[in-house]
């Protein structure tokens, strides 16, 4: 389990223990504990967590690779940014096809804050290069700030978007977190932070 951990390169590790499912009511805890079981990853299924920065995504993303782990699944995570800077070095040095291997031989990959940055047609075709020889060989697990009406404007090309889409939708379980950021919660019982949204009182 140790080497199946640090293989993984989490960046930081998390488990649904520590995950306070009372602050994001919207979440299934039910339905949470059940992919924990893996059995998405033993039948080739993707689950897409979508939400807003901070709702715990990343967490809840790292929290089913380590339950994965913990029943010998071989896992890896990335963010959607480096993975595109190492495919692009990869397609530099002629070694596209070697890392896409690669890539496809853990049972569970995690892709962790798509649509932070948009993507070239270039990285497009990349991601669907990677999604398509994974598509029902290999569970992805991917993170999102953006709904999927929204992913049209990711990729520069809605045509590959439309097609990686509908690789990862085929047979997965989207998760839809709506709520304030966990991160930024201290801060507003201390009356540090407001929304964003708020409009400056006028004197």
């Amino acid at each position: 389990v140790a080497m199946k951990i640090k293989l993984a390169h989490f960046p930081f590790l998390k488990t649904l223990e520590q995950f306070d499912f009372a602050f994001q009511p919207s979440l299934n805890e039910r339905q949470i504990r059940e992919l924990a079981t893996a059995r998405f990853v033993a039948n080739g299924e993707n689950v897409l967590l979508l939400g807003p920065p901070g709702v715990g995504k990343t967490h809840l993303a790292i929290a089913l690779g380590m339950a994965a782990i913990a029943q010998a699944t071989s896992v890896y995570f990335t963010t959607v940014v480096d993975l595109i800077d190492l495919l692009r070095r990869d397609a530099k040095e002629d070694r596209l096809d070697h890392r896409l291997d690669t890539l496809c031989r853990p049972k569970l990959l995690i892709l962790d804050e798509m649509g932070y940055f948009p993507l070239d047609r270039l990285a497009a075709q990349f991601l669907f290069q990677l999604v398509s020889r994974r598509y029902q060989r290999g569970s992805i697990i991917l993170t999102s700030n953006k709904s999927y009406g929204d992913w049209g404007d990711i990729f520069a090309d809605q045509v590959l978007a439309a097609a990686i889409l509908d690789r990862l939708l085929h047979v997965s379980t989207t998760i839809n977190i709506r709520g304030q950021s966990y991160r930024l919660r201290e801060k507003r019982k201390a009356g540090v932070f407001s929304e964003f949204s708020e409009p400056p009182k006028e004197a």
